[in-house]
């Protein structure tokens, strides 16, 4: 029986599922991108979407911990943050319905942020240790309601910027969730230290229910038709995004989404076991929390100042490139040993280009979605890539036991060479955007 997606396309035309084409204005100087009142929007968001998501795993665990429970409940407690892997199964929602107030995307946003805060501050109220089952819902509740908000920032972004601010926009909204880690993490360790963890969780509800202003100041995308019905908000993001790239070509950028980052997803998978083999936990920490963040942010930021000038296709293939070969760094250190000044120029070297990697490639996922239905093809999209890496990453200790360190590095960037091959079919050198992207004027 074939497919219902193969039956069709034939009757759709690109031109059906493409928006008309806009007038090609001159680019804008980057210094006027990077100060637009929509990035400071998606920096902003950025943090919003970032708030949650450590205080359902890192903060949470630390608060049990204190609280005495013991670690195999812990352990248990870390399948709460599912609903992070499993957005895509209710992304097509958000596409459909439009919330009665603050409009189709800033809406949803308004109503997860006043949501989340309610959640975290009931759970500023529960005692671990004589609650723990009320404690494990509002933790599934909270990680939902997260996820969700994730899924309207992500549309969010993906349908307020133009084509020359993807990558300022994929910069800022990566920035703004960092700096939220940051804040739910370290900040609220010391101020743990100095109050208590139900008194944390109220600062950071405070800080949530405060991002609904965020929200309501910034601007609203322009307002398209929703899908009809829920039915067609699941079937209508895959017939548009294979009308419009064609099942070979559609297959193969799938494909160059689960392998572009996986190199460096099976490299960071087992680097804490191997850094544990020469360092100290304070010195890994040290420089992989200070100095690593300190190199993701600049290569985050170049990434998206960079892709300005040479375009989403090239950005792909340089950082793609260079992203493969940082690994190797860690290749050096397991020759050299223990050298913490080497320790540091790895870090240093290959977080700066995750950092450029991840630039291009959040640009890349919004320039394939349709603002119509951004919410679920951004999910869907997204989430093949944490697929590849979740799978493929669970087989690295096996590998890494068979071969030794050094060559299991060498692997890991060896891993990134087939996405980089698939580039010419739908990004090529010459061309400054994807073949088959919806914002094509860059």
């Amino acid at each position: 029986m074939r497919l219902k997606l193969l039956d069709r396309p034939l009757c759709y035309s690109l031109r059906q599922f493409r928006h008309p084409p806009l007038p090609l204005d001159p680019p804008r100087p980057i210094s006027q991108v990077f100060t637009s009142r929509k990035l400071a929007a998606v920096l902003f968001l950025g943090f919003s979407s970032g708030l949650p998501y450590n205080l359902t795993f890192d903060t949470l665990q630390a608060w049990m911990t204190g609280a005495g429970i013991t670690l195999t409940t812990i352990g248990l407690f870390s399948l709460a943050r599912l609903p992070y892997s499993l957005k895509f199964l209710w992304s097509p929602v958000v596409d459909r319905l439009t919330p009665p107030i603050f409009g189709r995307r800033r809406g949803w946003i308004a109503l997860m942020q006043l949501a989340i805060a309610l959640v975290l501050t009931v759970m500023a109220t529960v005692d671990p240790q004589g609650q723990l089952q009320i404690l494990a819902v509002l933790a599934v509740l909270l990680a939902l309601l997260s996820a969700t908000q994730d899924i309207a920032f992500d549309a969010y972004r993906t349908d307020i910027l133009d084509a020359e601010e993807l990558g300022a926009g994929a910069a800022l909204g990566v920035l703004g969730y960092r700096f939220a880690l940051v804040v739910t993490s370290a900040l609220a360790f010391r101020l743990a230290e100095w109050r208590s963890w139900p008194e944390v969780y109220l600062w950071m509800a405070a800080l949530m229910a405060g991002g609904v202003l965020i929200t309501l100041w910034s601007p609203e995308p322009r307002n398209l038709q929703p899908p009809p019905s829920l039915a067609e908000a699941v079937r209508l993001p895959l017939v548009e995004f294979f009308g419009r790239s064609g099942m070979g070509r559609g297959l193969a950028i799938l494909a160059f989404i689960v392998l572009y980052k996986l190199g460096d997803t099976l490299a960071l998978t087992m680097t804490v076991p191997f850094l544990k083999t020469l360092f100290s936990e304070g010195t890994i920490g040290d420089i992989r929390g200070g100095v690593g963040f300190v190199a993701t942010t600049l290569g985050v930021l170049a990434g998206g100042l960079l892709l300005g000038r040479i375009g989403i296709n090239r950005s792909l293939w340089v950082f793609g490139a260079l992203q493969a070969a940082s690994n190797l760094g860690y290749f050096l250190l397991a020759l050299a040993g223990k050298s913490p000044l080497l320790f540091a120029a790895v870090v240093t070297v290959e977080n700066g280009c995750a950092g450029l990697g991840t630039a291009a490639f959040v640009a890349f996922l919004m320039s394939l979605c349709d603002a119509r239905y951004s919410a679920t093809q951004y999910a869907l999209l997204s989430s093949l890539m944490a697929v590849g890496g979740i799978v493929l990453g669970s087989t690295t200790g096996l590998v890494a036991g068979a071969t030794g360190w050094p060559l299991f590095f060498v692997l890991t960037a060896t891993a990134a060479v087939p996405g980089l091959l698939l580039l010419p079919l739908f990004a090529p050198w010459k061309e400054r955007t994807p073949a088959t992207a919806i914002k094509s004027t860059f």
